[in-house]
């Protein structure tokens, strides 16, 4: 057997009601004076609220930064590293989506002093220490709770990523009750993301791609499979809701250490030049790289397709491989999804710059199971337009 590596967090609590745990985990594991990093519409459900009475119940003392943009920019994640030098954070707690989560894995990195946002750029760069950290999801989406992974959006509307198993969080606490008041819109965009992460690990043509991440990959399909379309169009269904977020985590520590490829890497211009949430980039180019995909390598995603649509079992290879491309566009359609790059008011003539920038993400683009080259990630923006 080839061998690998697999990273994920050393402690995960999941369950209805887990919130209520956070005083005690944050006393036991993070800290006495915490920063915890959300934004303003966490802040507005009030959550934010009752995770403060829970720490404060159990003798924690918390600073609230809550200026977390989508896909967060630099001058976001070195103000946020200010509040926990003034707050004298000894620990850092992340609530919300997968924007807060990343920025909060950068605090507790850079908080201590000893590394720069420039160091850390790039694939283990980032060497710690760094602040003990928890981190709270309220999307089933990107799974970043179990990821040594933080997304940033640079001043040139780049998006760079931190990526170190330095950055993994001490302590992920899943509660599927948060996620319940989620829009359908945006459960609908966080789960497809989170499909993504699962496919795009299974099919990783990294080294490190190994049994343990595809495991985990077809048992988040399995799971988001099946119940995606109730937490959208029921999200009061706390079993399909919890299944989302379960999903959402396996395909999390699949793609960690197994990691994705031209999906991303088409996604991430559309996201950096017109921000557009993460989710939804991934879905409108989606079916479109995946059917590129299929031309040269069918065998993943023939494997993989009976396990999120069971009907597409009665189907074999290739003709398995592109009925599944063509059911990832319908569930993204049944679930009220833009489906093409118009639609989001993106032009015609901006398809140039997008295949250019595209071809920047070097990282991701090395894991994609066909090579693609700037004109393939042209075609690819015009067939999604």
């Amino acid at each position: 057997m080839t061998p690998f590596t697999f990273n994920t967090a050393p402690s995960i609590r999941f369950g209805a009601g887990t919130l209520g745990n956070l005083g005690e985990v944050a006393a036991a594991r993070i800290g006495r004076r915490v920063l915890l990093v959300t934004d303003g519409g966490m802040v507005a459900t009030g959550i934010v609220e009752r995770a403060l009475a829970i720490l404060e119940s159990a003798g924690v003392a918390a600073s609230v930064f809550a200026e977390v943009e989508a896909d967060p920019p630099e001058r976001v994640v070195l103000a946020a590293v200010a509040a926990a030098g003034r707050a004298a954070a000894d620990g850092v707690i992340g609530l919300g989506g997968g924007s807060s989560l990343d920025t909060a894995k950068l605090v507790a990195l850079l908080a201590p002093g000893t590394e720069t946002l420039g160091d850390v750029y790039g694939v283990g760069k980032a060497r710690g220490p760094r602040l003990p950290l928890a981190l709270v999801p309220t999307t089933a989406g990107t799974g970043s709770e179990v990821t040594p992974i933080a997304i940033v959006t640079t001043a040139g509307n780049e998006k760079m990523g931190v990526v170190s198993p330095v950055i993994l969080p001490d302590v992920a606490l899943l509660d599927p009750e948060l996620t319940l008041g989620l829009p359908a819109h945006v459960t609908a965009a966080t789960g497809i993301d989170a499909m993504v992460h699962a496919i795009e690990a299974y099919a990783s043509a990294s080294p490190n791609n190994n049994p343990i991440s595809r495991h985990l990959a077809v048992q988040a399909l399995t799971l988001m499979g099946a119940s995606l379309e109730k937490a959208v169009h029921t999200g009061s269904d706390m079993a399909a809701r919890s299944d989302m977020l379960l999903g959402s985590m396996l395909a999390g520590q699949a793609f960690a250490n197994s990691p994705v490829a031209a999906v991303h890497a088409l996604a991430y211009p559309i996201g950096g030049h017109f921000h557009i949430p993460h989710g939804l980039s991934n879905a409108l180019v989606l079916p479109h790289v995946l059917r590129f995909n299929t031309k040269v390598a069918p065998q993943p995603y023939a494997e993989l397709a009976p396990h999120a649509f069971p009907g597409l079992a009665r189907l074999e290879g290739q003709a398995r491989a592109e009925a599944f491309c063509e059911a990832l566009a319908d569930l993204s359609r049944r679930c009220g999804l833009q489906q093409r790059l118009r639609e989001m008011a993106i032009p015609q003539d901006i398809l140039p710059k997008l295949a250019r920038d595209a071809m920047n993400q070097t990282r991701l683009l090395v894991n994609n199971p066909r090579q693609l080259t700037e004109a393939d990630a042209l075609a690819i923006y015009r067939a999604a337009w």
